[in-house]
Order: C-alpha cells, then structure tokens, then sequence
C-alpha cells in the first residue's frame, strides 16, 4: 500500500540504512534491552531494532500505516505495535525501567516530547533521536550561547550530538537537515525534587524572558552576588551550574 505522507503529521520516512545503523550505535542496542521506538513510520528503524533487542514497543498515531505494520511483525513474538498518539500514551502501563527510547520522531513535536520524557515518564536509561539539525545544535548550546531550550533539556540529560544527516536521506525530502542526537539521563536527586525544579524553571524562564537584559534586572543583584555570579551578565552567558547554583541559593 503506497502512503502519501502526511506534512500535518510531520511525516519523512527514513531510507538510508547507513544512518539506521548509526542510530543504532549511537543506542547501543543490546539483546536484553527493553526499547520504545516513538513514530514508527514503515517500520525500517524498527526492523534493525528487533534484531537486537530483546523487546521492541513501536508506537505509530498514522492509522493508515498500523496494518502494514502489523502484517510486517507478526511474525516476530518481540515486537509490538500500539496505534496511539504519544501524548495520549501512557508509558506506565506497559513500560518498565530500565529502558531506551530510540525513534525518528516528527521535528514539530521534538521540545514537547522531551519535556514529556523526562517529567512526565519513567526516566529512561538513554535517548537517542532523529531531530532538526538546527534543533540539536540548541538543545547542546554552551555558554555564551545557553538558551531556555538547552538549559531545560541540560537539567535532566547530557546531550551530545552523534552525527549529521543530509535531507536526502528521507522520503519525502524535508526543507531542513537532521542530526542524531543521544541524550543520557541524570542521576541526580535534584530531578526528582519537584520543589526544587519548579524553582529552577520558573527562575529561568523568568531570566530569559528578558534575555537581553543585564540578570541584575530579572534575577536580583543579591541572590547574583551571593553565588559569585557578575551582575552584569545575561542569561545566555550562564551555565548549567551557574543556574544550578543560583536556585539553590549557594
């Protein structure tokens, strides 16, 4: 069955093999791993999953492509298809810890899913996704170039940009280049502190909103000053540290 992909679902389906397997390198992909594939499209990313994965959950919202799917699997007792919207989906009723999430996901969705991923969910053991080459070049951003984007996604994952991929590796071919991105989870009490993180955002979010003014004039001059953190600096200029320390106040 030929599908016309649909642009309101964001929808370019992988075709280059080469970079299928550096998703899967990059996922590190084992015989006992538990992995939630999020867009399964035609299913080639979930195809080299099931090779090595003791246990591949493919969620797909396109209700056009779920019988191809299931046709494709059937035979394989390790995959599983769900048709769901994955903001309807509800992770603790079928997923337990620990594992991966591994998927080429619709860019539109990329900062909503990741905001979801990770306060929303159980935390996974690692992330590794096909998103919007100038996405990932934020989501990564160091200072002087930290952005509200960076800064939350920095709160609770290392981000590292594994490769570039050029548009002409999807079908149709988008306007924009991709980049595979693996994010490893925090440890770190402070995620699961929910005080601490509405703290933390809603700090930040407060600093960033006014970006191009001095922190003096968002934050305050005694909460910079007791941390050691000049005044006259912008948002843009801190590190995950630097915020780290500023919401807590040492």
């Amino acid at each position: 069955m030929k599908i016309i992909p649909k642009k309101s679902l964001g929808q370019n389906f992988l075709v280059n093999k080469g970079v299928v397997q550096k998703i899967l390198n990059a996922a590190e992909i084992t015989n006992s791993d538990l992995v939630l594939e999020i867009g399964t499209g035609k299913g080639v990313l979930t195809e080299e999953l099931r090779k090595k994965a003791n246990r591949v959950i493919a969620i797909e919202k396109d209700h056009r492509l779920i019988n191809d799917l299931k046709n494709t699997f059937r035979e394989f007792s390790n995959v599983e298809i769900i048709e769901d919207d994955v903001f309807k989906f509800d992770p603790y009723s079928i997923i337990h810890i620990p594992y991966k999430i591994v998927a080429n996901i619709p860019y539109y969705i990329t900062s909503h899913l990741l905001k979801t991923i990770f306060e929303k969910w159980p935390m996974p053991g690692l992330v590794v996704l096909m998103v919007q080459k100038e996405v990932a070049q934020r989501i990564t951003a160091k200072p002087p170039h930290m952005n509200l984007l960076a800064l939350s996604v920095q709160f609770f994952a290392e981000p590292k940009i594994i490769s570039y991929v050029s548009r002409g590796s999807f079908r149709p071919i988008p306007k924009v280049d991709s980049a595979i991105i693996r994010l490893v989870p925090r440890r770190e009490t402070r995620i699961t502190d929910q005080e601490f993180r509405e703290k933390f955002f809603r700090l930040a979010k407060t600093a960033f909103a006014g970006k191009r003014k001095q922190l003096k004039n968002t934050v305050g001059l005694e909460r910079l000053t007791k941390v050691g953190i000049k005044p006259e600096s912008r948002p843009e200029e801190l590190s995950l540290e630097d915020w780290l320390k500023l919401a807590l106040g040492v």
